[in-house]
């Protein structure tokens, strides 16, 4: 943040010679009553127009929801929250049944633009090269019409499209490479797309397991969680763990689960692996070729709960407990030992963290 102050010339010597004491302290001031925290997006109940935002202080001292009605009284987020990407000072949140995303202050919250043309069914963003991503399933019905918006970041506006086979969903960044996961939209997906941000193109689909559901870079690999096809599929299967070399773009290694089981939310954390199977989340090393055998920890035991995502940063794992889908949600707050340190209730279906 900048200060502008006014000097008076007779002590210009006296402040140059103060701005070269390395032991001064620095001022570490909010840029906005949003900024050191937490944002916590809230689906909200498919069709209600009820997504929300929920922000947590860091220290855990301060909590608040539905934060984007408060700033902006006058607008209405919007139906089924699906992502929220920054950009700078920018918060871009993607609504897919509105068909839209609004753009705020990441720090205050007040809103920016709205980007409602050239979506259809948007589901998740991201950002290379100067440009926005935003995959997009277009009709569920239609196997072969879905693409990734390209956004201009200086208008606000769909500039292009790329498209892509069916199902984009959650994308990660690499250089000058997007890395998008197809889980399949209405189907059963089993690949990757790599695109290349400088000409806009697939340059390369890689083959994993069916179903990936999420994605972590670390250092030099790619590693994708594949939940496989689930019990109502035509031929269930198990998930895995895909390993991939991002040098060359190629599969280095799988671990396949036993037993047919659904693994989500991959997470990576000071060289360990975190992912949840329904509401037991599971710890390993990022070096091991064997998984877990029993759980780090149980959501909200014997409770009506339905673990839907949960994130691993600063020393402590976030659980967001989507309840019902239909009444507010909770946040459970564990250290790495996982013991529960705080609960906090939250808007309707808690899907994702972004840490301010």
């Amino acid at each position: 943040m900048h200060f502008k102050k006014t000097i008076l010339l007779a002590f210009s010597g006296l402040i140059l010679f103060s701005s070269c004491d390395n032991n001064e302290p620095k001022i570490n001031t909010p840029l906005g009553a949003y900024d050191n925290g937490i944002l916590i997006l809230n689906q909200g109940a498919f069709l209600g127009g009820n997504a929300s935002v929920s922000f947590l202080s860091n220290d855990f001292s301060t909590s608040e929801n539905n934060i984007f009605s408060t700033i902006n009284p006058s607008l209405t987020l919007g139906d089924t929250a699906q992502d929220i990407g920054f950009y700078n000072d920018l918060a871009f949140i993607v609504l897919n049944v509105s068909n839209k995303i609004e753009v705020v202050n990441r720090y205050s919250f007040k809103h920016v633009a709205s980007i409602t043309t050239g979506l259809n069914n948007p589901r998740y963003i991201a950002f290379c090269n100067g440009k926005g991503y935003v995959t997009n399933w277009g009709d569920g019905t239609n196997t072969t019409d879905d693409f990734v918006a390209v956004l201009n970041l200086e208008n606000y506006t769909v500039s292009s499209t790329i498209s892509v086979v069916e199902g984009p969903e959650k994308m990660v960044v690499k250089d000058q490479n997007i890395y998008v996961a197809h889980i399949g939209g209405f189907g059963y997906g089993n690949s990757i797309s790599v695109i290349n941000a400088t000409l806009n193109t697939v340059s390369k689909s890689i083959n994993v397991g069916d179903v990936p559901n999420s994605m972590r870079i670390d250092n030099s690999n790619l590693y994708v969680l594949c939940g496989g096809k689930p019990s109502y599929a035509d031929a269930e299967t198990s998930g895995a763990i895909v390993k991939i070399n991002l040098l060359d773009n190629t599969v280095s290694s799988t671990i396949v689960f036993s037993d047919l089981k659904h693994p989500a939310n991959l997470n990576i954390y000071e060289n360990q692996v975190f992912y949840s199977i329904g509401n037991q989340i599971f710890k390993t090393e990022l070096s091991s070729t064997a998984l877990p055998t029993s759980p780090l920890l149980t959501i909200n035991a014997g409770a009506t709960t339905s673990l839907y995502n949960f994130e691993v940063k600063n020393n402590a794992l976030f659980a967001a407990d989507a309840l019902d889908y239909n009444s507010n949600g909770k946040v459970y707050v564990y250290g790495l030992d996982a013991q529960l340190q705080k609960t906090f209730s939250v808007g309707i279906a808690p899907c994702g963290f972004y840490f301010n």
